[in-house]
């Protein structure tokens, strides 16, 4: 009996635990497993979308779901929110680059990974293709940790990723000497109202602090707390756009940016670096048409935070680009609109025109994000400093002296300002779709908005008036370059005659494209290429904006400022009116030595290379030595007693200008800097290198003799004057004399030209030795014996040479507000 009931005991047990374990097993199919991608995300909030996430805010944790692997996407950085000095250069909205990248899963790792696409093979043939992706190198980004697994799916902690610098924020502190900086992790965190998950892309952003010690002036005017430095980076991951894009070539003539690889697979007879422009993927709904809808506009979005009338302006101008695509035969495919309330500026689904405020006025930019594969553009992104605007008004103040007492201040000032918001608007956008600065425009009837424009004012009956100050519309070559870069031609059309067709013709309407290289006035040798110029000649336009700012500062004084403003303010006003004429200089000091030249193709018709006429050469001196005459530089007496000290809360700043006289405005510093402009010019190494090789191979181009010899007549040879006048020139003389040292120091000039300096060096040594014995002024000959122990004390150690330090002129460029990327 009892052997039974143990039995059945025994049994009864079994049964449990069979039971229990059965119960446990259920119960254990119903939860996920310890290291599945449920458990690992529980707390978390899915978000679905183009990649999918998890986020969990209390643990400040982002896991990515990886459900493709070797998949290529496009990854973008960017500051969403900026630190806002333009001398930094690290502004709100800023791109960061676009990089195509993927995922491959390696062990308990994820790597991003970014093809090298500068290096190809474009064929069907796989070895071919892995020959040239295993000779260059790769770069890896990131590497994730796998968190969990299930299946296919690998789930990976992406936090640290877009904790981290992404945007090398500390290097460019440091680059721009603001002191030494890291990130500091525990009071950086990720900012969520801008986490968003959408189908075709996935946006990520943190707040990030930088701790250092702040050594330069710019971080401490911006930042509260200069030792603690804090912005929003931004992380975008994009779907690549389909193989639908047709890349459209690139020709030097059509003015456009673009993109450059090398193709192994190329037949050894044809170039192995391709060009293809950038632009924005844009098809009429009927090719055959004259005028045709766009299957897809490009829609541009205007930043809700600029205020009216600016607002307005803005849209207005960048409309503009419409009228260019009716001309190529779209309708309606280019519109402006308000941003959506509640988008994120930073999300490439969005072309933007953002409004940026920073504490001192700098550039503007137009950039955008496009597939580095093909050229296409994905995203227009323009920067707007809001200080233009203001810039513009105050070179307006300074033309008309507004404020007289009894009369009405004129609405003149305020719409000149408008109207170039709207051309800058027109202009930056430019950019964004594909353009390029095409500099030569000025000098043709002003044919495009992608130049940089000077105020064009006129006198008219003796007075100066700012109506046609810009332009109000889109340009004759702008219209050109979107034909080529955008025209929709139907199917059988030979693409190549096509587009030669439309450059052709351009070509008969005396349209140029030349852009930065050859606009840039420290050595630049092409005569009708400049930045903020205007007028088909250089010389010419010279002359009538001397007149125009001897006007204006024959006006200059209180009138200029508001009732209520310190007086030393009046300095505000006249420093964009004493350097008006600072850009027109630098196109004229171009003919001097120049070349006028064409992007010429083999065959096309154009010419190549011609040297500028001499006579219009020696004009273009005369013009610029009529710039640092006395007469010129002086102030009216009326105008400096009107200049005190600046009063307290009124600091000095570096829009002003600066002196050698403490707290008291300076006038000789002002003509000190006014010649610090034009003689670095005409003393340029390359423009002195030019002068003696084109004068080698025609006689009739001046020598750099020649043209040294004119200079030293109009200055320190000329009859020597008393007082102010006498000061000025003497101011002159010493500035001209630095910069012809500095030519016979520098290292790019040829020997000839340094051989040539040197012997007009020691002529003039001769002569002030000789004037100093002369004369019994001893203001005057403590000037020839200063300047000829300048050039004794550089001939006894050249090596040891050290440039005379001059008066800077306050900063001139950008003009109302770089770069690169492009802007101005």
């Amino acid at each position: 009996m009892r052997k039974i009931l143990l039995g059945v005991l025994i049994l009864s047990t079994s049964f449990c635990s069979l039971a229990q374990r059965k119960k446990q097993q259920e119960t254990e199919s119903k939860s996920p497993p310890a290291n599945s991608i449920d458990e690992k995300t529980k707390g978390f909030k899915r978000v679905e979308g183009f990649i999918p996430f998890y986020l969990n805010e209390s643990q400040e944790k982002i896991y990515l779901l990886i459900t493709q692997f070797k998949e290529e996407f496009l990854y973008v950085n960017s500051l969403s929110a900026g630190i806002g000095s333009n001398d930094i250069g690290l502004d709100r909205g800023q791109l960061g680059g676009e990089r195509v990248v993927f995922f491959d899963k390696r062990g308990q790792k994820v790597l991003m990974i970014e093809p090298n696409y500068r290096f190809r093979a474009i064929s069907d043939n796989a070895d071919e293709k892995r020959a040239v992706e295993e000779a260059f190198a790769q770069s890896v980004l990131w590497g994730f940790p796998v968190i969990a697994e299930d299946g296919a799916n690998v789930l990976i902690d992406a936090s640290d990723f877009f904790l981290q610098d992404a945007h090398n924020v500390a290097g460019r502190l440091r680059m721009s000497q603001q002191g030494s900086y890291s990130l500091d992790k525990s009071k950086s965190a990720l900012f969520t109202p801008m986490i968003k998950n959408f189908p075709k892309n996935s946006e990520f952003e943190a707040t990030l602090t930088f701790s250092g010690q702040p050594t330069g002036a710019y971080i401490r005017s911006v930042v509260p707390t200069p030792s603690l430095v804090t912005v929003r980076q931004h992380h975008s991951f994009v779907e690549l756009p389909d193989s639908d894009y047709q890349p459209r070539k690139l020709d030097p003539r059509a003015g456009y940016f673009g993109i450059s690889y090398y193709d192994y697979a190329t037949p050894i007879s044809e170039p192995i670096e391709k060009r293809f422009i950038a632009r924005h993927r844009l098809k009429k709904k009927d090719p055959t048409a004259t005028m045709s809808e766009a299957v897809e506009p490009i829609i541009y979005y205007l930043d809700r935070g600029a205020p009216e009338p600016i607002r307005s302006a803005l849209l207005d101008g960048a409309r503009w680009w419409n009228q260019a695509f009716e001309a190529a035969g779209y309708k309606d495919a280019f519109r402006v609109e308000l941003m959506p309330e509640g988008a994120d500026p930073m999300d490439v689904r969005y072309n933007l025109i953002q409004w940026v405020h920073r504490s001192t006025r700098g550039w503007s930019y137009g950039s955008s994000v496009s597939d580095p594969r093909t050229g296409e553009i994905i995203k227009g992104h323009v920067s707007l400093g809001s200080l233009r605007v203001r810039q513009d008004y105050l070179i307006a103040e300074g033309l008309l002296a507004p404020y007289e007492n009894g009369k009405p201040v004129s609405k003149e000032m305020e719409e000149m300002a408008i109207a170039r918001l709207r051309q800058l608007s027109a202009h930056e956008v430019g950019h964004t779709i594909g353009l390029a600065h095409s500099y030569a425009s000025s000098s043709e009837s002003d044919a495009s908005v992608m130049d940089y424009p000077h105020p064009n004012v006129k006198l008219v009956n003796g007075k100066i008036d700012l109506s046609s100050a810009y332009d109000t519309k889109i340009g004759a070559w702008d219209k050109v370059a979107i034909a080529y870069g955008y025209q929709d031609f139907p199917s059988g059309t030979n693409e190549d005659e096509a587009l030669e067709k439309i450059i052709q013709q351009s070509l008969k309407e005396g349209l140029t494209f030349l852009s930065d290289q050859d606009a840039r006035p420290t050595g630049g040798a092409h005569p009708y290429a400049h930045l903020w110029d205007n007028g088909n000649s250089p010389t010419e336009e010279l002359n009538r904006v001397m007149a125009i700012r001897e006007l204006a500062l024959k006006n200059m004084g209180e009138n200029n400022i508001k009732q209520g403003v310190p007086m030393a303010t009046i300095q505000e006003a006249l420093v964009p009116m004493y350097f008006f004429h600072r850009y027109q200089t630098e196109a004229t000091s171009k003919i001097i030595g120049g070349v006028n030249y064409r992007y010429a193709l083999r065959g096309d018709g154009q010419f190549t290379t011609a040297l500028v006429n001499p006579e219009e050469q020696m004009k273009a001196l005369d013009a610029l030595l009529a710039t640092v005459q006395p007469g010129a530089l002086q102030l009216p007496e009326k105008l400096i007693a009107q200049i005190p000290p600046r009063p307290l809360a009124y600091r000095s700043h570096r829009e002003l200008i600066s002196g050698k006289t403490d707290l008291t405005f300076d006038p000789l510093a002002a003509a000190e800097s006014a010649g610090d402009i034009v003689f670095p010019l005409l003393f340029n190494p390359a423009r002195a290198g030019r002068l003696v090789e084109h004068h080698a191979r025609n006689a009739k181009q001046p020598s750099l003799e020649d043209v040294l010899d004119k200079i030293f007549s109009a200055t320190i040879k000329a009859s020597p004057q008393r007082g102010y006048a006498g000061a000025v020139q003497i101011t002159v003389n010493n500035v001209m004399v630095a910069s012809l040292l500095a030519l016979m120091a520098d290292e790019g000039a040829s020997h000839q030209v340094k051989a040539i300096a040197n012997l007009k060096a020691i002529q003039l040594q001769k002569w002030l030795v000789s004037k100093a014995n002369a004369t019994t002024d001893e203001f005057w000959k403590a000037h020839y014996s200063y300047v000829n122990d300048m050039i004794e004390n550089y001939k006894k150690d050249p090596s040891d040479f050290k440039r005379l330090k001059l008066v800077e002129a306050p900063p001139g460029a950008p003009i109302g507000s770089l770069e690169e990327a492009c802007g101005y």
